[in-house]
């Protein structure tokens, strides 16, 4: 069978036009111990923020679990008639690492596909069997096609928290994800090379640039999206700490060094405009990965995580700098991120067809 990219499919970025952006409607308790009676109502602010630049398709487990939902919509004064409902049931709500990950043929006729990545909670949980089904059923209810990639006769483990793209053919993502051999190791005895050419294959991707680790307290064990992100075609923001102390130091810098010596697929050199890091957050004795690049960029919205932090105010200027073009709004995090991921773990956009 041609792969997708033979067929003219890409992974476009994230700041173009979407259709809908997908969100799994918060259940799963463990995930907030002690805090989810909040994390509904946090939801609740991101899809008012969200519904007025694009649809938002909602998973949830039962009908009484979208009535909730739709409780929590309408008391935050939001109009239902943006958001549709999914029933597919999940087990956690990071739709950002299980749910479809679209690709696009730009040519005409213009199509939208799935590139259909395998999941299995970061190779660490052992409850991941609705979430991995996630794909095919979204595949199957659009009525578009899937693409499946295998390597070894297996089908590959791919969260989309720890890739970020430009659109042209360059990705973003970390070793520490992706090739560590011995801790949370998605695809046991995959080389580089042979990633490399999966993303090539089904995502389009001409060029890979592989950052170090991720940020302390990352229980995905080094998801790019806390890390770096492309905020243009040549231009990333690359979270920085200032604190030689601080966990983060060493391999925020290392990945700077890195990336000064990197090149986009064109050959040109990548821009680098440092983010700041929010002081240090602990909950119950453990480090939380607290990040600003978490963002999220939605049509009509840059959706940017806050932590009660000095920094808030600095990330939200450097971000609405970067896209101004569109309303780049805070959205308090503190309780949110005790669940291990904020804003861009939880959405998963899906490109306009055209």
């Amino acid at each position: 069978m041609s792969t997708p990219a033979a067929l003219g499919f890409r992974l476009p970025a994230e700041w173009e036009p979407h259709e809908a952006t997908w969100i799994g409607w918060p259940h799963n308790r463990t995930d907030w111990p002690g805090k989810f009676s909040a994390i509904p109502w946090v939801y609740g602010e991101i899809v008012r923020r969200l519904a007025p630049g694009e649809m938002v398709r909602i998973l949830v487990n039962s009908k009484a679990h979208e009535a909730h939902a739709r409780r929590v919509l309408g008391r935050v004064g939001l109009d239902l008639e943006r958001v549709e409902f999914f029933g597919f049931p999940t087990n956690r709500g990071w739709t950002r690492d299980f749910g479809p990950i679209f690709v696009r043929k730009d040519a005409p006729p213009a199509e939208l596909a799935i590139a259909r990545f395998h999941f299995n909670a970061w190779a660490k949980y052992p409850d991941w069997k609705r979430d991995d089904q996630i794909p095919s059923l979204v595949a199957r209810r659009l009525k578009l096609r899937a693409f499946e990639p295998k390597l070894r006769a297996r089908g590959v483990i791919l969260e989309g928290g720890s890739i970020d793209v430009n659109g042209l053919g360059t990705l973003l993502t970390t070793e520490e994800c992706l090739l560590d051999p011995t801790v949370q190791t998605r695809n046991p005895a995959v080389s580089r090379a042979e990633l490399e050419g999966v993303l090539r294959d089904y995502l389009g991707v001409t060029n890979v640039l592989w950052l170090g680790k991720g940020i302390a307290g990352d229980d995905t064990h080094g998801h790019v999206d806390d890390v770096c992100r492309f905020v243009g075609p040549r231009t990333v923001v690359l979270c920085r700490e200032t604190d030689p102390q601080d966990a983060n130091y060493r391999p925020l810098a290392e990945n700077r060094e890195r990336l000064e010596g990197m090149r986009a697929e064109d050959g040109s050199k990548i821009e680098i405009l440092d983010l700041p890091m929010p002081a240090p957050l602990h909950f119950d004795g453990q480090q939380l990965p607290a990040s600003y690049a978490n963002f999220y960029v939605a049509n009509a919205a840059v959706l940017v995580p806050t932590f009660n932090d000095p920094n808030d105010r600095v990330a939200l200027g450097i971000l609405s700098e970067v896209f101004s073009d569109r309303r780049v709004v805070g959205i308090h995090a503190v309780d949110l991120v005790w669940g291990l991921g904020t804003l861009h773990c939880l959405t998963q956009q899906q490109p306009a067809a055209n």
